[in-house]
């Protein structure tokens, strides 16, 4: 397999976790380069359910190395959690996971300072933050004022720490929220610094060794195109680049070390939080789809909007990240739907528009324009050949193929491992 960018192509929760499982099946490294704890990939493998936050997906397959890169910000606490839970789950991670000394961290007064400024924004001006902290960290990475994963591994770090919290403390007096204790987080941390010690890396050296002897890598993107901090619709974006500019930055890797780049669409539109969302079905079809497809935040648990597939949004990500070609995902909570439309263009202001504006009040705006096409109203679970789909499914997989203008390559059609396969017409 040549090296393989993966990542979401509409507003994240497209299923990438689960096509990352399939795909890492052929890769030897498996690459986290952005987001953190806000992500949230979910894996069925033999009937276990598997949801990672911050590890790369292919933990779940024996022998793959898996990296967290320097793009991502990384709450050691919930790190720690995720690593005991899958070792007391049978899954091997020590000597398997590099965690990046170049990553920034995330602390409980992050979370503070990210709780404190939602609540204070005007309702309109929420952004629907997971308040995981996620925002203020990547402030402080840019302001110059983050603390890396590798500073830990200096011996003066608890009088680091006790710094950060004094000034932290002070920010979080003016918004009127709780304060971080600094004693008592100096006392957790010292387990926390202890247990990661032996993950922490210099994974940019690592990756460069596996390029140069000719190892399979496979990046694994958090969020999706549309949250894309330059690139999404801001300001109800992540605060990483989600898209494929993100991958050498966050991972040290230069351009010519990634082959190919396999967009994850949903065969419907979901996001999560605030923001536009032309395509959105506030009736009975969006809360089928939302029920179907157990459209519920991995995260943090919130019911996702729901909507048609948007060609508009796809054609653009597919420009943004050269993408090569789709995994096509939840066709089948599309069984019972009839009839299926997709949003080819958008009418704004008297005018027909086939890209996505910058402005987010103008997206607001958009009206979606549909094609109408016939549903299949039989399931699909069970397929595993493109041929053996109902023709009308057959026929939407086309129409999505063709008004993107890329072929899909990988197809799925239920939660588990079996249920996803490779495209052949």
């Amino acid at each position: 397999m040549a090296n393989t960018l993966l990542l979401g192509a509409q507003w994240g929760d497209e299923g990438k976790g689960k096509v990352v499982d399939v795909f890492s099946a052929e890769a030897d490294i498996v690459v986290r380069y952005q987001g953190g704890t806000n992500a949230g990939h979910t894996i069925e493998v033999g009937g276990e359910r598997y949801v990672l936050h911050l590890i790369p997906s292919g933990i779940l397959h024996e022998g793959k190395t898996c990296v967290i890169g320097n793009g991502v910000v990384v709450e050691p606490f919930e790190l720690v959690k995720e690593i005991r839970d899958l070792e007391q789950r049978g899954v091997a991670v020590r000597g398997r996971l590099l965690v990046s000394d170049r990553a920034h961290v995330v602390l409980p007064y992050h979370k503070a300072l990210d709780a404190g400024l939602e609540h204070r924004a005007a309702a309109d001006r929420r952004i629907g933050t997971t308040q995981r902290g996620i925002g203020p960290a990547y402030a402080d990475k840019a302001a110059r004022t983050g603390w890396r994963m590798g500073e830990l591994l200096e011996d003066d770090w608890p009088e680091t720490l006790r710094r950060r919290v004094e000034e932290k403390n002070r920010a979080l007096r003016e918004l009127d929220a709780p304060l971080v204790d600094a004693a008592a987080l100096e006392t957790a941390m010292r387990e926390i610094v202890d247990f990661l010690r032996p993950y922490i890396t210099d994974t940019v050296a690592a990756l460069h060794e596996a390029v140069r002897c000719r190892r399979t890598i496979l990046f694994e993107g958090a969020q999706g195109t549309m949250l894309d901090i330059d690139y999404g619709t801001y300001p109800f974006v992540t605060s990483s680049n989600s898209t494929a500019g993100g991958v050498c930055t966050g991972a040290g890797v230069p351009p010519r070390a990634i082959d190919r780049v396999i967009g994850v669409i949903k065969a419907y539109t979901t996001r999560v939080g605030e923001g536009p969302f032309p395509t959105e079905l506030k009736d009975e079809v969006g809360e089928a789809l939302r029920a179907k497809g157990r459209e519920f935040g991995a995260t943090t648990g919130r019911p996702r909007r729901c909507g048609w597939f948007d060609a508009v949004v796809a054609r653009y990500s597919a420009a943004i990240n050269g993408i090569d070609a789709w995994a096509l995902t939840k066709l089948d909570v599309l069984d019972d739907i009839h009839p299926i439309r997709i949003c080819v263009a958008y009418e704004c202001d008297g005018r027909r528009m086939e890209t996505v504006p910058a402005c987010s009040r103008r997206l607001g705006r958009c009206k979606p324009v549909y094609v109408e096409f016939e549903g299949w109203r039989q399931p699909t679970v069970n397929v595993t050949r493109f041929q053996d789909l109902p023709a009308a499914a057959r026929s939407y997989v086309k129409a999505v193929e063709d008004l993107t203008g890329l072929p899909a390559e990988i197809l799925s059609v239920g939660p588990g491992r079996e249920n996803t396969f490779r495209l052949t017409s």
